[in-house]
């Protein structure tokens, strides 16, 4: 899901996590992203020499694409078929389809199996606290060593700049994650909350901050 705007809700309230839901929003208009990928993705994962990544919450394909076009080898995930459709679709226009496999997949039943990956990147991936708790810890299970997970989301102070119909256990910290995660002789490289500008939902510019953490596996 490549995301500016007011669009940053990969978390909405939790009987919105279907495939029902998001094949409706995604089938709903020609585009809900706005086919960039994310400015913190490109910022962390420029200087990364290009491997296997794993791009988690896919949507219309800009991260996975982004990442192919830098040459890395993609596997983006996705709960929805009609998004992944989109990013298929996506991946051909720009000439990386080659580059990447989609697959579809609910999160809060996906597990990684074997499959280790140089890069896992999660992009305002706002799950209620107990699922984030379920879900996050299976992503750094999906790093291989020497590896990556780059988390990105909104800052605990945006919440009523950003997605005040959310519940504050919605948004986190950098810090929160590493309380949440077991990382036990992971890297921490970056754990920022850097303030960038976006369009509020009347179109209104606002400065935000995001939670970035980058860490590496051993």
């Amino acid at each position: 899901m490549a995301h500016d705007h007011q669009n940053h809700e990969h978390g909405h309230q939790q009987h919105h996590f279907d495939q029902a839901f998001w094949d409706e929003r995604y089938g709903s208009t020609e585009a809900v992203w706005s086919g960039n990928p994310n400015p913190q993705l490109v910022a962390q994962a420029a200087d990364l020499t290009p491997g296997r990544a794993l791009d988690v919450g896919a949507g219309e394909g800009a991260d996975s694409v982004w990442l192919a076009r830098q040459g890395w080898d993609v596997v983006g995930l996705d709960i929805s078929p009609v998004a992944l459709g989109k990013a298929a679709a996506h991946a051909v226009v720009t000439g990386v389809a080659e580059k990447i496999e989609w697959r579809q997949a609910d999160l809060v039943e996906w597990e990684p199996g074997d499959e280790r990956f140089d890069l896992v990147t999660a992009h305002f991936m706002h799950l209620p606290a107990d699922l984030r708790r379920q879900v996050f810890p299976r992503l750094a299970q999906a790093v291989a060593p020497g590896g990556r997970l780059l988390l990105v989301g909104h800052h605990p102070e945006d919440h009523e700049t950003v997605r005040r119909e959310f519940d504050e256990h919605f948004f986190y910290t950098g810090d929160d994650l590493l309380a949440e995660l077991d990382l036990d002789g992971w890297v921490v490289e970056t754990n920022e909350a850097p303030a960038r500008e976006m369009a509020d939902s009347e179109g209104r510019p606002v400065a935000i901050r995001d939670t970035v953490l980058r860490v590496r596996r051993p």
